[in-house]
């Protein structure tokens, strides 16, 4: 049975774009202009994932994304033309799983929806009422002291490979691509260039190796970005 996708989307070119890629992966999308249609669907039917532009005609995504949250854990997409790190920021912590800055891809869109689909449907696989324990994790963030330890040792990182390892640890299975982690964490990031992450997993790569030899626990996603195991 194909996943249905609610698309909420005011600009029409936009939402066609999206829905035709949407389409071609093998889903169903369901296209509403409004925040109140978006949730007349949510009321009525199931869908698998919503898609949310942050800058509806009727109300702020935000506000729609909250409403969601107080009685949904439906995986959420923001999709808007606001880069402001607060207005990503913002997102993140209203419980969204993935923030994409217009303009984008709709590949890389529904390869974003693929990824935390797989990630959902494991995590509700077998009893979903009696879920099996998350086995701990080998990283601990110590925030106050700005301190990450890989299996009790603590590692020496430099303030973005700190800023990156503390986020994928944060959202294991998340994958993000190198604009959005330039975004996310970079100071200035219409000054940096893509290679300047692939530099710092390197390096961080590098020191989670140099502890652990056998394990490699950041996966790269071609043609998308990075993510941290979810099993480790």
């Amino acid at each position: 049975m194909k996943k249905r996708i609610l698309l909420v989307e005011d600009e029409p070119s936009v939402a066609d774009n999206i829905t035709y890629a949407l389409t071609t992966e093998g889903f169903t999308p369901e296209w509403c202009q409004t925040g109140a249609a978006a949730q007349t669907v949510l009321a009525t039917e199931e869908v698998a994932l919503v898609i949310l532009d942050v800058g509806l005609p009727d109300m702020n995504g935000f506000e729609l994304a909250k409403t969601i949250r107080q009685h949904s854990d439906v995986p959420i997409i923001f999709v808007t033309a606001r880069a402001e790190e607060v207005d990503r920021i913002v997102g993140l912590e209203i419980g969204a799983d993935d923030y994409m800055v217009k303009p984008f891809s709709p590949r890389e869109l529904t390869a974003r929806v693929k990824a935390i689909l797989r990630r959902t449907d494991r995590q509700q696989s077998g009893n979903p009422g009696n879920p099996s324990p998350r086995p701990s994790s080998p990283f601990h963030v110590d925030e106050a002291r700005h301190l990450i330890s890989y299996h009790g040792v603590a590692l020496s990182l430099s303030r973005y490979e700190f800023r990156l390892c503390s986020l994928f640890v944060k959202h294991p299975g998340h994958v993000y691509s190198r604009e959005q982690l330039l975004q996310l964490l970079w100071a200035s990031p219409e000054m940096s260039l893509d290679r300047t992450v692939d530099t710092h997993i390197k390096t961080l790569r590098q020191k989670l190796k140099a502890i652990r030899p056998d394990q490699d626990p950041i996966v790269t996603h071609r043609g998308v970005g990075y993510a941290l195991k979810e099993e480790l």
